[in-house]
Parts: structure tokens; sequence; C-alpha cells
């Protein structure tokens, strides 16, 4: 699924060496033309436990936010069950399947990608990323984790400075969060 929209941001969660982080560009791009260097979308959740990050439209991220924390509180924290409950209502809700953007989730046990198709993705390295920038700051942080001995907030702004140094729609104003 991609649209004008979705591919314009970079996200990247990271879990490595007992850590967890996300990271996430600042650039909001209309079009070809930037509108703003220095967005946050990235977020933490259920009192600083989860970590979320989105890519896609800034009020249906808003929306899907608000709806993951809620499924976070309903299961007291449970991450996986949190993301499998919210994809199954995304899909299938009318109104939200509209919706374009992807989650990435992050905690201390997961790392999780999610989609309005149904998709909740766990990659098996801990390591995953989305948006236009999203291959290149996967491949930078797989390199670092294997190569250096970063943790996960280090290894998270690296592979984001990496990403922007090579896609036009990410930049180097980045955001890290981290457990």
């Amino acid at each position: 699924m991609t649209t004008r929209r979705l591919i314009q941001t970079t996200i990247l969660g990271v879990r490595h060496r007992g850590g967890s982080a996300i990271a996430g560009d600042g650039q909001v791009t209309l079009g070809r033309t930037i509108m703003k260097h220095n967005a946050n979308k990235v977020r933490r959740m259920h009192d600083g436990q989860v970590l979320a990050g989105f890519a896609g439209s800034a009020a249906d991220a808003l929306s899907l936010f608000q709806r993951f924390e809620t499924k976070l509180d309903e299961h007291r924290g449970n991450l996986q069950r949190a993301a499998v409950e919210l994809s199954k209502e995304w899909r299938t809700d009318r109104i939200l399947r509209r919706l374009e953007a992807f989650l990435v989730v992050v905690g201390k046990d997961a790392a999780l990608l999610l989609s309005g198709s149904g998709d909740v993705i766990e990659p098996e390295d801990g390591l995953v990323a989305v948006g236009s920038g999203g291959p290149f700051a996967l491949a930078a942080a797989r390199a670092l984790v294997q190569n250096t001995d970063m943790d996960a907030p280090t290894v998270a702004r690296t592979a984001m400075k990496i990403a922007a140094g090579i896609c036009i729609y990410t930049n180097d104003h980045i955001t890290v969060e981290s457990l």
C-alpha cells in the first residue's frame, strides 16, 4: 500500500542490547514542497512504557495514536494484544480502513509494524522501519547492530542520519525516544 502521503517520512524502531528506541525525522512534505522541518512523529504511550511513530497523514496518525493508546489501556499494556486488536478494528471499520498511515510501535519485548490492511508484523531482528527513507534506515540499522557496540537509541539516531543523507523526503531533524 503506497500512496503519496505515506512515502514522505521515515520512522525506525530498534530493539537491541536490552533497550528499545524509536526515531522519526521532522520533515513534513506536501507534494514536492517541504512545509515543515521540525515535526514530531514519535511519542511515548502507556505511562512511557511504549513508543510509537507514524508515517502517513498526520490527522489519520493522531486518530490511530489515540485508538492504540485506548487498546493498550484495555489490554493492560500488552503491546502485542493491543496491536492485534487495533489492526482488526482498523481493517474492518468503514471509516478507519480509509486512514492512510502506518504505525511502528516498540516496547521492551517487541517491535511491531501495524497497517490498515490488518498487518501486525514483528521482525525477527527487532528492527522495523517505514516511509520513504525506511529501507535506508533499516539497512543502516542492521549494519550498525551487526558491526558496532552501539545501544538502541544510538543505533536509531545514527541510522536515521544515514537515511537523511540519502532520501530527499527524510531530514536530519531527528526525534528519538527510548525505553
